[in-house]
């Protein structure tokens, strides 16, 4: 269960949101504030992993306030629902950090498409915590974009195709003790040419080391294995 403080100075627009939250799984509202001292005091004792921030409050900006919760409350992140839309106040929403910058009136649809990204997001950087010391540039991406996957392509250099590179990477797993390039093409039905390609890809992503090794005639070749991760 992700907790959700939300920070909105009218009422009827708190309970509205709080309405919407309760509708998408997995969330729950553990406090509303309708004043800095309010807010400020809520995150102190409730301590929430998200929240849902206004910018207009008789008694402070909500990007004033963004500003407090970085420096005070860094482990909450923030989504600003607001009528603003200026696009300086949204630039420095996002250069506050942000996860999402959502538009009054609220629209269910879009709302929850944000709780859900950031499900992803929240679930994607505790798996990253508790297997990985370091993350590859793909699993950056992943965070970085919200939590949204991004497709496989897009970030695969020119000659790269997914399809080959996973079975690359799956014929390399099955082999502890390493393969050449050409036994590795044999097992894909491809070339030695292009088994070297997508292992050296796979070299340069940290993913498979590659080492020297003399056959029977001395000449030298590079037996590739899986990396070990941590």
């Amino acid at each position: 269960m992700l907790n959700i403080l939300i920070v909105e100075d009218d009422p009827r627009i708190a309970e509205i949101n709080r309405r919407f939250v309760e509708k998408v799984p997995g969330y729950g509202v553990i406090g509303i504030a309708t004043t800095r001292q309010q807010a400020q005091e809520q995150l102190e004792v409730l301590r929430p992993e998200l929240v849902l921030l206004d910018i207009f409050f008789p008694d402070m900006n909500g990007l004033d306030f963004l500003r407090w919760m970085h420096e005070h409350h860094r482990e909450t992140d923030v989504i600003m629902i607001t009528a603003a839309k200026e696009v300086n106040t949204v630039r420095e929403a996002i250069r506050g950090g942000v996860f999402d910058f959502i538009v009054k009136p609220l629209v269910f649809e879009r709302f929850e498409q944000t709780l859900l990204r950031y499900q992803e997001y929240r679930s994607q950087l505790q798996h990253l915590k508790t297997e990985h010391s370091q993350i590859d540039q793909a699993k950056i991406d992943q965070l970085i974009g919200g939590g949204q996957k991004l497709s496989k392509e897009s970030y695969l250099p020119k000659g790269i195709d997914s399809l080959t590179l996973e079975k690359v990477s799956a014929v390399i797993t099955q082999y502890a003790d390493g393969l050449t390039a050409e036994a590795v093409g044999r097992e894909i039905g491809a070339s030695r040419s292009t088994a070297r390609r997508y292992l050296e890809y796979l070299v340069a992503q940290g993913a498979v080391s590659a080492d020297l090794s003399y056959g029977v005639v001395g000449r030298p070749e590079r037996v590739y294995r899986k990396r070990k991760e941590g």
